[in-house]
């Protein structure tokens, strides 16, 4: 494994050479685009390049900043070139970093614990998971013990990877061998908890933290209210917001939007648009996703002036519209049957340059099916392949549907037969759709025959599906065929639901 490794690393620093501008590293010779006065300005500049790194560099001129200290005499210090190797991994150029540290040891060049901290950071960014532990035990090999800042990035990188047992351990290794966690330690193992749903850790976690008297930020109290949040504790996410503001933990938009679109989630718009009032009494600036949640809201309980005002106020704030504001509100309209204004604002946000994506156009679409507009909804659809929004499986459902309960079903047998020829992924959904769609004209045999051709697919009927087709049968006064169908469905562990019982 080390020498995979090592290898790695090796092809890394090849790679790396051959993109340095062709400099060659050996002779001190420069490529023939580089001036002579160019070369003698960097000669200049390389005197005061502490100087030139507190101002900032790009990335191309970190390169060169390096390659002339690397040429220069005496060799500048350690720390010096460390200073350099943190400006690039902020610009996350991670695997340029740990590439120029490995040029650094082939120069007799030995690290301290600042360099190997900001390199072991690196490698945890760079989607390398196996290299961290074999970094952490070359870092140990050179006499250089890791401290909390090194066990911390560490950690973040488990967490990353998505690795929470390992993350887990590591902590208490952190703890068993005596050192202090601080605010960045916990806060990492924190949100990893809450991003998988892990709150209840999380939460015993943060009660830990106060115990040993380190301070939550901000980004600890977002973590758990998004966690919480999540999995629909509102109420306990509402507390920990009171906590911040009673701590003189300032909340930010994030804060104040995780909250929001949970009220906004379970109807309790009332409560989100104090939220909203309360961070603008704050002085907080709503955000795309924050206006977003409300508009939501606002189209969920069918007040769509309003939510046509916000739209327009986050405009004139500032904060402009994505594709899921607009889809938003175009699939508030096309609800409550005011599709003309749905797709006022579809037409609005084609020329404002955004991408219009299936899921917008299905919504459009499934608007014109409901106020019995069939046609235009197919027109929409034909649309979509020339416009780079091929439909998707959900589109054709909707458009099936749609023709479907408009009484155009020879259409939707149609377009069915073309998604069959076409060897799409067909859902056990379309199936029940032109199943109700057959049964609704009549063609109660022709859809039996469809309902029996399921199995021998390999793909099993659901509680709809034998629904639509046990009606099917009722409907044409087929009693006996509906009751052997129905007791099929107990065998096969389906509950009878209302619609079968009426």
């Amino acid at each position: 494994m080390r020498r995979s490794i090592a290898t790695g690393f090796a092809s890394i620093a090849k790679g790396f050479l051959l993109h340095r501008h062709r400099v060659q590293i050996g002779n001190h010779r420069t490529a023939p685009s580089v001036s002579r006065c160019g070369f003698c300005f960097w000669i200049r500049a390389f005197s005061d390049y502490r100087k030139i790194l507190r101002n900032g560099l790009q990335f191309n001129e970190a390169l060169d900043l390096f390659t002339h200290m690397v040429h220069s005499r005496p060799l500048p210090s350690i720390v010096d070139f460390s200073v350099l190797l943190r400006v690039i991994a902020k610009m996350k150029r991670y695997d340029v970093v740990i590439s120029l540290f490995h040029q650094l040891q082939i120069l007799g060049i030995s690290p301290v614990l600042y360099t190997c901290n900001i390199v072991m950071n690196c490698v945890c960014q760079s989607c390398h998971p196996f290299r961290a532990s074999s970094f952490l035990g070359k870092m140990m090999k050179l006499g250089i013990e890791p401290d909390l800042v090194t066990f911390t990035s560490l950690l973040n990188g488990y967490c990353q990877w998505n690795r929470i047992e390992d993350a887990i351990a590591l902590f208490d290794e952190i703890l068993d061998m005596g050192y202090i966690p601080n605010v960045v330690t916990y806060t990492i193992l924190i949100q990893c908890l809450c991003k998988n749903r892990h709150v209840n850790y999380a939460l015993d976690l943060f009660n830990h933290m106060e115990t040993n008297g380190i301070i939550p930020n901000v980004i600890t109290y977002n973590s758990l209210i998004s966690g919480l949040c999540e999995i629909g504790r509102r109420s306990g996410a509402a507390w920990l917001l009171r906590d911040m503001m009673k701590r003189e933990v300032e909340p930010n938009v994030i804060t104040f939007t995780a909250l929001i679109d949970a009220f906004v989630k379970v109807g309790k718009l009332l409560e989100a648009k104090k939220l909203y009032k309360m961070m603008i009494r704050l002085c907080i600036d709503p955000d795309v996703f924050t206006y977003s949640s409300l508009i939501n809201g606002l189209c969920m309980h069918g007040r769509l002036d309003e939510a046509r005002r916000m739209f327009y106020l986050m405009k004139s704030n500032g904060c402009y519209p994505n594709e899921v504001t607009y889809t938003t509100l175009i699939h508030g309209f096309c609800k409550s049957k005011r599709v003309e204004d749905g797709t006022k604002i579809f037409y609005e946000m084609s020329q404002k340059g955004l991408v219009v994506n299936a899921i917008t156009y299905t919504v459009l679409i499934q608007g014109y099916c409901q106020v019995g507009r069939p046609d235009v909804a197919q027109k929409v659809f034909n649309q979509m392949g020339s416009c780079g929004a091929p439909p998707d499986i959900r589109t054709y459902n909707v458009l099936l549907d749609g023709l479907c309960y408009n009484g155009n079903v020879a259409k939707a047998l149609v377009i069915f037969e073309y998604m069959r020829k076409r060897e799409m992924d067909i859902s056990i959904v379309t199936y029940s759709i032109i199943i109700h769609g057959m049964c609704k004209v009549g063609k109660v045999e022709a859809a039996f025959d469809l309902f029996c051709s399921l199995f021998s697919k390999g793909m099993k009927p659901n509680v709809v599906t034998y629904t639509t087709m046990i009606l099917g049968f009722c409907r044409q006064g087929l009693i006996h065929e509906a009751d052997a169908l129905f007791k099929k469905m107990i065998e096969d562990g389906f509950l009878p639901n209302e619609s079968v019982n009426n």
